[in-house]
């Protein structure tokens, strides 16, 4: 049995995942076509690379297939229920930035904090009859957030893709969303509330506690991890 690293398969996660091992003397390579999902490690004793989604990451985690895993602090707290029970943090990794926020109409003049949002929601309901729609695919994290703060007049809107959109498209009447510079907010006509930030994310090095490891995999876990953090 060997360790098994899960990294982004794709795009500027994986470039930005692999630098930053190299950095550490460790090289992640891709194997293969783009089609193919295979990798290498080089300069750790043991460590397999396995190429996922960041959004597969925090479930393989979870399950104890994946020993370590490169995915967002997002995505971690919002599929993995009492997420600190299964995994650990181990590094965060310096890119991947971005902020879930509350966005509302730029036409709502009125509506700038989440005390304005609830007075807003308590008379959308009366007025229409339905509570007010938040479109999100992190529904975990906007349900606990806006339960701390106390706004309850409200539904949630699954939306997987273009969630910026649904307010123009009138499938929702604001967001919750990931955002790194605002502007796909502001082309949208959306604003964010002043103290309507649910999450800093970043791309983070995570440990499964669940993972099961014999005692050659521990001593090359240990190893690894030392080198990482030194």
């Amino acid at each position: 049995m060997t360790l098994k690293l899960g990294v982004p398969s794709k795009g500027r996660l994986m470039e930005k995942t692999f630098e930053w091992f190299s950095k550490r003397d460790i090289t992640l390579t891709r194997t293969g076509s783009d089609r193919e999902y295979a990798g290498a490690v080089h300069g750790a004793e043991g460590v397999d690379l396995v190429l996922l989604s960041a959004g597969e990451i925090p479930r393989e985690l979870a399950a104890g297939r994946l020993h370590l895993g490169v995915t967002g602090t997002d995505l971690v707290q919002e599929k993995l229920p009492l997420w600190e029970q299964q995994v650990e943090q181990i590094a965060p990794l310096g890119f991947g930035h971005a902020d879930l926020i509350l966005a509302v109409p730029q036409l709502w003049i009125d509506v700038d904090t989440l005390d304005d949002l609830d007075a807003v929601a308590a008379a959308f309901r009366a007025q229409h009859g339905h509570r007010l729609r938040i479109a999100t695919k992190y529904h975990r994290l906007v349900r606990e957030f806006l339960t701390d703060v106390g706004v309850a007049d409200y539904q949630l809107v699954d939306s997987q893709g273009a969630t910026e959109g649904t307010v123009k498209n009138e499938t929702a009447e604001m967001v919750a969303d990931i955002t790194s510079t605002g502007e796909t907010l502001r082309a949208n006509h959306l604003k964010l509330l002043a103290d309507g930030l649910v999450l800093r994310s970043q791309a983070t090095l995570w440990r499964s506690r669940i993972a099961k490891c014999d005692s050659a995999e521990r001593a090359n876990l240990t190893d690894l991890l030392e080198r990482l953090h030194g």
